[in-house]
């Protein structure tokens, strides 16, 4: 591809003030971010790009004390906020800089409500721009500095696109007659919470395999969970980067004693046996002088009914779904499923009601849903 014009850096506040103050006058821009998820124990948003129709711009956030000005320009109807997946990028934006959002577009959302499977940023600028983005930048270390011209131009192409194919999206999305769908979709992106980063030392119930283990090795993972995080923390990196949980279940299985023991655990290589080993046995001792952690209790098994309508509910949406060519949770989520298990609304004016689901949608599939309600309801021997 020939090389864009260099986006415009923002570095200070007072830069960031000026360029807002213009900005103001814009009925859309183009957002992206890069954080430093795959680096850092505390991740966070290391750049912001944003483009207009006619430029781009990158702002520094780790050089910038006063974000506010943006917040209340991403904050104004006014000016439609357009992304590429969207919802971690408004996740992470909340979290760090408490942002709000009122008006929102994303075109990897309107390209799924239009049946398209490619939906990567990448596959669109090939295939409506004949560009073939380099993806050597993808697992980069955002949060150092100097950033290198490279990255930088890694980072523009994000969003230097973004407003042409927000104007094909849109045309698609009203031609085909979904915009009003697409637009209660992107409504509700704009409530989103921010992403969760607290640390739970509860979370080893949640790796893979472990509601399995006896109550000594349960208590070994316990222990070890609460090592690699500490350790990761340190370590300022991602916990991951320590070990994975594949690994942690396999040492908590092991009852490993010496360092030798250690060799034959998947995801043990010989590096990290000198550098952990002695830690691990010694938190695989310590455990063994623990009490046990009771099993929590399990979740409320939802009543026979209800399952058996979310069941229905759920072979309606595959079906659905495959008819219109997109996938199932286009149709309506899985959440919305759920919800409409429990509430069993009688009416499409009740079903407007479930905030899963939303007005349009009540309007759009609420009679078949109804049908399926009543026939699961008549095969249960309810009314």
């Amino acid at each position: 591809m020939n090389q864009l014009p260099p986006a415009k850096m923002i570095t200070s506040t007072a830069s960031l003030v000026a360029h807002v103050d213009r900005w103001a006058g814009e009925s859309l821009l183009a957002i992206d971010t890069e954080s430093n998820s795959l680096h850092a124990y505390h991740e966070q948003v290391c750049l912001i790009q944003v483009s207009t129709r006619q430029a781009d711009f990158i702002i520094d956030p780790l050089r910038i004390e006063n974000l506010d000005a943006l917040g209340r320009l991403l904050a104004d109807p006014a000016i439609e906020i357009v992304f590429h997946a969207a919802e971690y990028d408004i996740m992470c934006l909340k979290r760090d800089f408490g942002f709000s959002f009122a008006r929102l577009f994303d075109t990897m959302l309107a390209a799924r409500i239009c049946g398209v499977k490619r939906l990567g940023l990448a596959s669109m600028l090939e295939e409506h721009f004949g560009i073939q983005a380099n993806k050597k930048y993808q697992r980069a270390n955002w949060g150092e500095r100097p950033l290198t011209p490279e990255m930088l131009q890694y980072a523009q192409l994000d969003t230097h696109f973004l407003p042409q194919l927000h104007d094909y999206w849109q045309a698609r999305l009203v031609q085909e007659g979904r915009w009003e769908e697409a637009s209660e979709s992107f409504a509700r992106l704009c409530d989103i919470p921010p992403v969760q980063s607290e640390f739970d030392p509860e979370g080893y119930w949640r790796l893979n395999g472990a509601l399995t283990l006896p109550p000594r090795q349960i208590a070994a993972l316990r222990e070890l969970y609460l090592w690699r995080e500490e350790t990761a923390r340190q370590r300022d990196c991602p916990p991951f980067k320590i070990m994975s949980d594949k690994t942690l279940l396999e040492l908590a299985q092991s009852d490993a004693q010496r360092l030798q023991d250690l060799h034959g655990i998947a995801g043990m290589t010989d590096g990290q046996v000198r550098r952990y080993g002695p830690a691990i046995l010694a938190t695989i001792r310590r455990s063994q002088k623990k009490e046990p952690p009771r099993r929590p209790p399990a979740p409320p098994r939802p009543s026979d009914m209800v399952v058996a309508r979310f069941e229905a509910l759920h072979d309606w949406r595959k079906a659905r779904a495959q008819q219109r060519g997109v996938e199932s949770d286009v149709i309506i989520s899985r959440d919305a499923l759920w919800a409409l298990a429990r509430l069993a609304p009688r009416t499409v004016m009740e079903m407007a009601q479930i905030p899963e689901l939303g007005a349009f949608k009540s309007q759009l599939y609420g009679e078949e849903i109804l049908q399926v309600l009543a026939r699961v309801g008549r095969e249960n021997g309810r009314s």
